[in-house]
Order: structure tokens, then C-alpha cells, then sequence
């Protein structure tokens, strides 16, 4: 996880004027539309299990679920949506700290999944396998409580930045997914990319503008962005902006388009793999 650390003097004073403006709920919105148009990483993990959500069913348990962001693109498809986190490490993140109503429903240990065998019609893991430091084991988990007939939604980074430190392990090829589930009973359906090169280099460009150089981390955690980093105070350098924001959307438009006229399919911020436990599978 990020440290949380003090800006300047005026930092405290500064983000609670930023709150209450972003308590408007245009001013909210607005913000939080712009603040996802030039996030290309969640764009295209939205994007992705938007694709893959109309295949979930039934009781779906969400590992790793922080405050749910992603659970409007299941909840039509699913009769329940449970979240489990790690409670240890789950407690130091800002996600933690919000009044949401889409919370973890259980803590565990983050060693054994508190839920019997096979109880699960659809488990979903997302952006989680980089932040245990025993992958394998995770999806040993996620194998044992799905259901014979059930089905396996999990991402996970191949080229991210350093994040949610010190907790950040793991970077993923799509023959190490592959291998992973392969070895907890799973057989991979599909493996696809979530971007290309342009994507990729775009979202680093676009992370270091707006976390290094306009510093908003606290701003985007007020949005509700970036919870699953511990909480920042960080004054934001506001200032920047008027040249920041309007770069950051071009490197985000610009990078959507060159990755359909010039894709490269050896770069990409990470992959979805969908599996299924091998005993549904017909032999």
C-alpha cells in the first residue's frame, strides 16, 4: 500500500474543500467521468468482464472485492454477489475506511476461503493474484468452492506500476495463468488481453502525470478511485491541471486508437481468463 503522507501545512484544509465539492452530485459525476476516461487500466477491466459478466450465474463470490466496484456489471446476471477479503490487509486500505454499502460481506485469514466445497456457481477475483505472495494457492481456493458446473473470472496484471506496497508480488504471462489454473483442477476457456502496447504506455504516462506530477491520489480516493491504496493526504497541486488534464485525455484517446490500427499482441496491461473446474469439462 501507498503510504499515506503529509503534504504541505494546508494540505487537510485544502482536501476538505475538495470534499464538499465533490459531495455535489454533478460535481461528483462530472469529476468522476473524467477521472475514469483517462484511467485506461480500469477502463479495460471494466470493458472486459462487461464482456464476460452475461456468463456468470447463480451465487457469485467476488475474492478480493475491496468495496465492490465492479459488482453493477454482475448484479442482473447473479441471485447473490458475496465479497470476501483479507482481513489483515484489507483493514490498511482506504476501501476499508468508506461508508459504502458494497463492503466485504466476510474477513478471512487469507489462507482458506471461509465457505464449504463446490459452494460457489461463479467466482470472480480481479486484479488479486499480484497481491498474495501464494498464488497458487489462491486458485487452489477459488477451485475448491466453485461448483462442478460453475465458472472461474479472474484478472490479473502482466505491466502495472508498483501499487498497494508492500503487498505487491507477482506479475502474470498468459502461459503462467494458464499453468496456475491448470494445476488447481481448472481448465482455461479462454485467455484475452485487456490492451495493447498503446494502452499499456499510455497508462503510464497518464499515472505519472496525474499521481506524480497533479498528485490526486486524494482527490481520486474521494471519488472513490484507488481504494484498495491505503488513504493519502497528499495536497494535490491544482495548479497543474489546466495543462495535466486536457494531456491526460489525449494520451487516452490517443492510445484507444493506436491500439485498433497498431496492436501488438506480446504488450498489454494484463489478461481475463475464464475457467472452468475440469470435471465440467466433456471428455
Amino acid at each position: 500500500m501507498t503510504n499515506g503522507r503529509r503534504g504541505d501545512r494546508g494540505s487537510p484544509r485544502l482536501l476538505n474543500a475538495i470534499d464538499r465539492l465533490l459531495q455535489t452530485p454533478r460535481v461528483h459525476g462530472a469529476a468522476r467521468a473524467a477521472a475514469d476516461l483517462v484511467d485506461l487500466q480500469l477502463s479495460l477491466v471494466r470493458e472486459a468482464l462487461g464482456r464476460v459478466a452475461p456468463l456468470a450465474h447463480g451465487r457469485l463470490l467476488d475474492v478480493g472485492c475491496g468495496d465492490k466496484p465492479y459488482v453493477d456489471l454482475f448484479r442482473g446476471y447473479v441471485t447473490d454477489y458475496i465479497g470476501v477479503e483479507n482481513e489483515v490487509s484489507f483493514g490498511a486500505t482506504d476501501a476499508s475506511r468508506r461508508r459504502a454499502l458494497e463492503q466485504a460481506d466476510v474477513l478471512y485469514d487469507g489462507v482458506r476461503l471461509p465457505f464449504d466445497d463446490q459452494s460457489f456457481d461463479t467466482v470472480l477475483c480481479v486484479q488479486v493474484l499480484e497481491h498474495t505472495p501464494t498464488p497458487g494457492k489462491l486458485i487452489d481456493e477459488i477451485a475448491r468452492v466453485t461448483a462442478p458446473d460453475g465458472l472461474v473470472i479472474l484478472t490479473a496484471p502482466f505491466s502495472f506500476r508498483l501499487h498497494e506496497e508492500p503487498h505487491d508480488y507477482f506479475r502474470f504471462s498468459p502461459h503462467g495463468l494458464r499453468e496456475l489454473c491448470t494445476g488447481a483442477g481448472l481448465s482455461v476457456r479462454e485467455i484475452t488481453p485487456m490492451g495493447s502496447l498503446w494502452s499499456l504506455i499510455g497508462h503510464k504516462l497518464n499515472t505519472f502525470l496525474g499521481l506524480r506530477v497533479a498528485r490526486v491520489t486524494a482527490v481520486g480516493q474521494q471519488l472513490g478511485k484507488l481504494g484498495h491504496e491505503g488513504a493519502n493526504v497528499d495536497a494535490p497541486r491544482l495548479w497543474t491541471l489546466p495543462v495535466v488534464a486536457p494531456a491526460m485525455a489525449a494520451v487516452a484517446l490517443a492510445a484507444r486508437a493506436l491500439d485498433r490500427v497498431a496492436p501488438d499482441p506480446t504488450e498489454t496491461l494484463g489478461y481475463v481468463v475464464l475457467a472452468e473446474p475440469r470435471r465440467a469439462v466433456a471428455t
